[in-house]
């Protein structure tokens, strides 16, 4: 899928008759046009190779042979589509497809899940911060290999990172830890100050505990001890996107943007409390980078 990709071709696969309706007047308000069909479990692989489609949502009564029959003609298909299991709240995670969706009970509910199926496959602007070229190299070839699409862009050090948040629309920001200048936490910081719903995920070389509690502490999304692995990326977008059961980080407000047709950048919005800050050293190294 193209980033000039202007509609999508959902599929609802072996949905009961009250569901299928949810899901289609879901569809029908979407934040972009989407192309609605349903199939039961005959016809669905068949659709799948003949038609395409960008999105499939399996319902979870699908038996195990059909819904493993669905996903084979996904992964064959030229289109790539991501394939979702519409399940109720509380059942595990299914192996093989590319995440989980809270089953709908009305309109609303359907709605935010097809904006979560929508927030998953138009492709997410990712920069990864490192001050190491090769690190950054590697990583940007596990992003790659990854069942999500990104738009992967990077930064040598964490005021180059600021500045690239600044004027450009991201979603996530891989970041390493031990980083000279502005270290990993200080920059973390300043990313959640200026830009408080971009997901950070923090990437250090050495298992260690503390750092990782206060990573989340700090408002990181997610930990990755180095080396990590395409699969690992997968996890943590699917936490990033809300397909494993949480909500969303950051998608509701993107999908209120396309509405408006507006050029949103999520870094424009500001937090309005004062910056927490043990001393004065990260405003210091902020401030001294950015002055003329």
């Amino acid at each position: 899928m193209s980033g000039d990709l202007v509609s999508l071709c959902m599929l609802v696969i072996a949905a009961a008759r009250p569901d299928q309706e949810l899901w289609r007047q879901a569809t029908a308000m979407a934040s972009v046009p989407i192309e609605f069909a349903t199939h039961d479990a005959a016809s669905a692989a068949n659709a799948i190779v003949k038609n395409g489609a960008d999105i499939c949502v399996v319902d979870a009564a699908l038996s195990d042979a059909n819904r493993a029959a669905v996903v084979n003609a996904a992964r064959a298909a030229k289109s790539a589509p991501l394939v979702f299991v519409s399940a109720p709240k509380s059942t595990g995670r299914v192996d093989g497809v590319d995440g989980m969706l809270t089953k709908p009970a009305n309109v609303d509910e359907a709605i935010k899940q097809v904006e979560i199926c929508i927030r998953a496959k138009f492709p997410t602007r990712v920069l990864v911060v490192d001050d190491s070229g090769t690190m950054r190299s590697i990583v940007r070839k596990i992003l790659s290999a990854s069942r999500f699409a990104m738009d992967i862009h990077e930064a040598a050090e964490g005021i180059a990172a600021l500045n690239q948040l600044r004027d450009g629309n991201f979603g996530i920001v891989f970041l390493d830890y031990n980083m000279p200048g502005l270290n990993g936490f200080e920059t973390l910081s300043e990313i959640k100050r200026e830009c408080p719903k971009v997901a950070v995920v923090m990437m250090i070389s050495t298992l260690d505990k503390a750092v990782a509690d206060r990573a989340h502490a700090s408002g990181a999304l997610a930990f990755l001890k180095k080396p990590f692995y395409p699969a690992d990326i997968d996890a943590t977008l699917e936490r990033c996107f809300g397909l494993n059961g949480a909500a969303a980080r950051f998608f509701l407000r993107e999908v209120r943007q396309r509405r408006r047709g507006s050029g949103y950048c999520r870094c424009c919005s500001r937090v309005n409390s004062p910056l927490r800050m043990r001393g004065p050293s990260r405003s210091a190294k902020v401030a001294a980078a950015s002055s003329p």
